[in-house]
């Protein structure tokens, strides 16, 4: 429920929250410094506590099939803060009109469609760390199963939040702050990702790295 309100409270965040451009330019850069902070407050929980060391830390401290959970426990609850602690940014990018408006509807569309497909692959219950409870008791390894936006790139769930985010009809100064923090991060942290998925899968995630050569975007990373 806390990974859902999340969610919920994010989509809200970035569609009416930074959709408002408030009135004055004094203290841009303070007003920036602060909402930066923010953001690596929760992206470095994000990072560091998907690391091998850290996991090996927390499980000495909580059970290890919940150890999934409280990891999606502390992200949800640091994005709510980073959410409700952010401060205007005034100014606006662009404000597209048509038909440029709908193309970018369009675009945004297409960022939903891939995240949902690839979501439903992945499994949302492992994502929400819900099914790392269920299968506590199984001591299988995990297996990869490549399909759907998989073929395209290797992390099409990113490519769905740059989609998103990217394509915004009207581009306040706060929705491209917070464009330019998101998939900045995501483009720092995937080569660290990758060498975990490496650990993790071995040569099945090697041979899928040379059969599926861009990472988010195609022809471009």
């Amino acid at each position: 429920m806390l990974f859902v309100a999340a969610l919920a409270y994010g989509a809200y965040f970035f569609i009416v929250e930074l959709g408002r451009v408030p009135d004055g330019t004094a203290g841009l850069a303070p007003v920036v410094l602060a909402d930066a902070g923010l953001f690596l407050l929760f992206a470095g929980h994000h990072s560091v506590m998907a690391r091998e060391p850290a996991k090996r830390w927390l499980v000495q401290h909580v059970p290890p099939h919940l150890e999934r959970s409280v990891f999606v426990w502390t992200a949800s609850l640091l994005f709510l803060l980073m959410c409700l602690a952010w401060r205007p940014v005034p100014g606006q990018a662009w404000r597209l009109s048509d038909p440029w408006v709908w193309v970018a509807r369009v675009v945004q569309a297409a960022g939903v469609l891939v995240t949902v497909l690839s979501v439903r692959l992945l499994d949302a219950l492992v994502i929400a760390g819900i099914r790392h409870v269920e299968t506590a008791a199984s001591a299988e390894p995990p297996a990869m199963s490549i399909a759907g936006p998989y073929r395209l790139v290797r992390h099409p769930i990113y490519l769905g939040w740059v989609l998103m985010v990217a394509a915004t009809p009207h581009m306040t100064a706060g929705r491209l702050l917070f464009a330019l923090l998101s998939v900045g991060y995501l483009v720092i942290a995937i080569p660290w990702e990758e060498r975990a998925l490496q650990r993790e899968f071995g040569e099945a995630y090697r041979s899928y790295q040379a059969q599926v050569r861009w990472r988010v975007i195609p022809g471009v990373y």
